[in-house]
């Protein structure tokens, strides 16, 4: 399991819930057919894909359902993500490498 400083790379695909369901698509490394790289625990991203993939293994499939307290919260991004919903990471996020 990746440990706070390490740089992880994953792919995923994020979608808003909508009434309890994966809902719209807003983004997915895996439409750039290229994964994503951050370093955990630095604040690089939400604090939701912080928690969830430090919990995980390389080669680990994992859905992440992010309250907006560990997600996108008050601030939002770029106006584009509601605030009262739930960022859900489907597709599974795969840890690719730490």
């Amino acid at each position: 399991m990746p440990k706070k400083g390490q740089k992880v790379t994953v792919h995923y695909t994020g979608c808003l819930e909508e009434n309890g369901e994966k809902g719209t698509k807003f983004d997915s490394s895996r439409d750039r057919n290229k994964p994503f790289q951050f370093r955990i625990g630095e604040g690089e991203v939400i604090r939701g894909w912080d928690e969830g993939v430090m919990a995980m293994k390389v080669g680990e499939r994992a859905t992440l359902r992010i309250t907006p307290d560990y997600g996108y919260g008050a601030r939002g991004a770029g106006g584009v993500y509601p605030l009262t919903k739930h960022v859900v990471l489907l597709d599974h996020i795969v840890c690719l490498r730490v």
